[in-house]
């Protein structure tokens, strides 16, 4: 009688603690915020991106230390903040030729070219969603500007047309087989934005920065330095 007292009241024992543990949530892995954009997208580099070694080595260290990024938001929201229809513009001068394997271009000095149309929740968003796709390299922001930003993508493909404000503009064109050189290109250096669906280099007809936050302007043509495509995340 004594063991059968004992196994009824560890089976109601147990029975007490079941319905509690059944009680407790579902652990997630899932972010607290998801931000899903998609857009196009556009780069602009110092130094040809696609090229053959001999030229990329003539040009590694002395020049590819600038680039431009920019980013058209089609349909998005970064942390809740909606960003359809808004631009943002990085502007950079790296320590380094960008995208060398055996230098650090970091630390590196940006200006952030944001939507005149964005209000100040969306400026400040769009800082943070381009800060987020470039793995530190917007990490020393030294100046943001609010400016008209017109960001058009062309018939032809490879083709974009970028002017931020009065001091940044970019214009590409495909690269061809007339502009191969040496015969034996290739992208030489990746683009510098993360979460790209597709990207191809582009020859660069004019592109340049006439700002003074950096130290330093630039003005560039005829250079196979330009990435064009979309960005999707």
């Amino acid at each position: 009688m004594k063991c059968r007292a004992l196994f009824l009241l560890a089976a109601a024992t147990l029975l007490s603690v079941a319905p509690i543990q059944a009680k407790q949530p579902a652990r997630t892995n899932e972010p607290a915020q998801q931000n899903h954009l998609t857009g196009d997208y556009a780069e602009f580099r110092t130094a040809d991106v696609y090229t053959g070694p001999c030229f990329a080595n003539s040009e590694v260290g002395l020049t590819g230390q600038q680039a431009v990024l920019a980013w058209h938001i089609g349909t998005g929201a970064w942390n809740k903040v909606s960003l359809n229809g808004l631009s943002v513009v990085a502007v950079v001068q790296a320590s380094a030729t960008l995208g060398d394997p055996y230098s650090n271009a970091l630390p590196a000095r940006a200006v952030m070219i944001v939507d005149a149309r964005a209000n100040s929740a969306q400026q400040q968003a769009l800082v943070q969603f381009a800060q987020a796709q470039t793995a530190g390299l917007l990490e020393h922001v030294v100046a943001v500007e609010a400016a008209p930003i017109r960001f058009a993508m062309g018939a032809d493909h490879g083709s974009v047309t970028l002017q931020a404000g009065t001091t940044t503009t970019l214009s590409t064109r495909a690269i061809n087989s007339s502009d191969d050189i040496c015969h034996n290109e290739e992208v030489f250096y990746q683009p510098l934005a993360a979460n790209l669906n597709h990207a191809m280099p582009a020859m660069v007809l004019d592109g340049g920065y006439s700002g003074n936050h950096l130290g330093t302007t630039w003005k560039d043509a005829g250079r196979r330095g330009g990435f064009v495509g979309h960005f999707l995340l």
